[in-house]
């Protein structure tokens, strides 16, 4: 299906690194700028603004991981250029500046001392020029090697472990092979699967690095004295489709990292790559949570496999669904993107399985609208770490 040879059509940005989309993105600080940047939105067509409900007194490793997550975000190279708000100017321009490095056009705007009026006429007349700019932006052909692809599972039940995930599994191997950077992560749904990561990791080293995450998550739940997970790990959606323990939900959600592909690296929250192959991200396994983790990182596109059917969205990378629940296709087919159905029914093998998503990918990174791009789910969620000071 794909080679060293395969090119896919995508926007070089100014940093070498090449996106699937063209978006201008209206990206607020902190919640108390989310007014203003749905007003430069509706102002100017075409321009996507991002609210979220955090930025006001964090600290430490959780106002870190903030900056982190926003300007990963605007660096995306699926974003062409980038309008920043927030309600104060040092914040928002350490944003700006942090963007800035990616090459990108991006200008900010403090809402103190100026109002959302002025304000938000400034930053219109700012987006409307940055729009009509990226409007001129061509694609070109780019290798293969140079798609970065990100993968996370929810809703899942036993079609996920049986045939969505290694569908993904089996086009994660193919890419691997072929030079791709590739990122999964959801720490919690790792559980009792943790010894099969480390032994597929390249070197001692990286599986060092593994188990400290891995540790780093089960201190937050001796810590609260969490002695069971059974509203969250299983969910109680989980359970109904079928999963009966976190440990064979961890076995079902590590067969979206193949068969072939060892782990490279270790990356912590909305951390970028330092090169290509397989990264472990330390993640929520929240959809939206882990899916902008992944946008912030710099993936171009997601794969998400589901069995019950979730509905998860992003607004700067296309996130393509994948299903191997026959109900969940006849009933919630609007949000399918690959079928995988006639795995699982014995119709299709694994190769083909896997071949037919990688379509569906290049289809997409050429400029096909994903079901969740065409039905506007633009979930952007923000992970946070503890409570403002």
């Amino acid at each position: 299906m794909i080679s060293t040879k395969t090119t896919f059509w995508g926007y070089r940005r100014e940093n070498g690194r090449v996106g699937v989309r063209n978006h201008v993105i209206v990206l607020p600080v902190d919640d108390l700028s989310n007014a203003a940047a749905e007003a430069v939105a509706h102002n100017i067509k075409g321009v996507m603004a991002l609210p979220h409900p955090y930025g006001r007194l964090q600290f430490g490793a959780d106002l870190d991981l903030h900056f982190r997550t926003l300007i990963g975000t605007g660096c995306n190279p699926n974003v062409a250029a980038v309008v920043v708000i927030g309600i104060e100017d040092g914040w928002t321009q350490q944003v700006v500046e942090g963007i800035a490095k990616s090459g990108k056009p991006v200008v900010g705007f403090g809402i103190e001392q100026h109002g959302d009026h002025d304000t938000i006429m400034r930053a219109s007349k700012a987006a409307r020029e940055l729009l009509q700019a990226a409007s001129e932006k061509h694609r070109v052909e780019c290798p293969i090697s140079e798609l970065w692809v990100s993968t996370k599972c929810g809703e899942s039940d036993t079609t996920s472990g049986c045939g969505a995930n290694p569908t993904v599994g089996n086009a994660f191997d193919k890419l691997y092979e072929v030079g791709a950077t590739l990122v999964f992560g959801e720490t919690t749904e790792i559980t009792g699967g943790e010894d099969v990561i480390v032994k597929r990791c390249r070197t001692p080293k990286v599986a060092e690095d593994f188990m400290v995450m891995f540790n780093r998550y089960q201190d937050v739940v001796n810590r609260h004295k969490t002695s069971d997970l059974s509203d969250s790990q299983p969910t109680k959606g989980n359970i109904l489709g079928g999963l009966t323990t976190i440990e064979e939900k961890a076995m079902g959600n590590i067969q979206k990292i193949g068969k072939k592909c060892l782990v490279d690296g270790v990356l912590d929250k909305a951390e970028i790559p330092g090169g290509p192959g397989l990264w472990f991200m330390d993640s929520s396994s929240a959809a939206a949570e882990m899916v902008t983790l992944c946008a912030a990182a710099g993936f171009a596109v997601h794969f998400f496999p589901t069995g019950q059917g979730n509905v998860i969205g992003n607004p700067i990378v296309p996130v393509i669904k994948i299903c191997a629940n026959p109900r969940t296709v006849r009933t919630m087919s609007e949000h399918i993107d690959v079928d995988s159905c006639a795995l699982l029914q014995r119709d299709m093998v694994l190769d083909q399985a896997g071949d037919k998503l990688l379509d569906m990918m290049m289809r997409t990174a050429n400029g096909r609208l994903t079901a969740a791009e065409a039905l506007g789910h633009r979930e952007f969620v923000l992970t946070r770490l503890y409570e403002s000071a």
